[in-house]
């Protein structure tokens, strides 16, 4: 099983493909975007020069996915990218996202907390599911923000979960989830 606390070391070869050396095979930019998404850190090597290509290749997988019209930075985010490259001074942008992700993660755990006290589907059959979903849904958007950036910390809450529960309580609680959305999909059913 792979080290996942090391970067997965790519190695660019001279003809520019790209080799994964923990799998001994070639992959491609969509399948290093997997591996970030998948929580999972990348180093990418020049073989010959042993030169780090990463930040080169991170910003070819956005550029890529801006390209097709998977839109995740506004235009005046970009604009202020550009002018922060060109401008002599300190640049602002730092913390500029520093700040963004904070307030993203404030209001994600004010959404989550509020979310049983004011939502009316709270009620709802399979409701307590939903949110679990949910939070595992937003811890993963915002859990692997590295903390290297200067000044960030991560949130206490963050802190990766110690399982709970063995194999087979975690079988019997996929097979309560099972059971609710049957029910829920049988009460829907007999309301058309």
């Amino acid at each position: 099983m792979a080290d996942t606390d090391k970067p997965l070391l790519i190695k660019r070869y001279a003809s520019r493909r790209l080799y994964n050396t923990e799998t001994s095979d070639y992959v491609t930019l969509e399948d290093i975007s997997g591996f970030i998404r998948d929580g999972r850190e990348v180093q990418i090597l020049d073989l010959k020069s042993g030169d780090d290509l990463t930040r080169q290749y991170l910003l070819q997988i956005i550029a890529d996915h801006e390209s097709r019209g998977e839109s995740v930075l506004p235009v005046d985010v970009l604009n202020d990218l550009v002018r922060s490259y060109m401008s002599p001074g300190a640049s602002v942008v730092p913390q500029f996202l520093k700040a963004s992700f904070d307030m993203l993660r404030d209001g994600q755990s004010r959404v989550l907390e509020n979310m049983n006290t004011i939502n009316p589907m709270s009620k709802m059959p399979g409701f307590d599911v939903m949110q679990a979903q949910q939070e595992a849904f937003m811890k993963a958007m915002t859990g692997n923000i590295p903390a290297a950036w200067p000044g960030m910390t991560k949130p206490e809450a963050e802190t990766p979960p110690q399982p709970e529960k063995s194999d087979s309580k975690q079988d019997e609680s996929l097979d309560a989830i099972k059971q609710q959305l049957a029910e829920l999909q049988d009460k829907l059913s007999k309301l058309k």
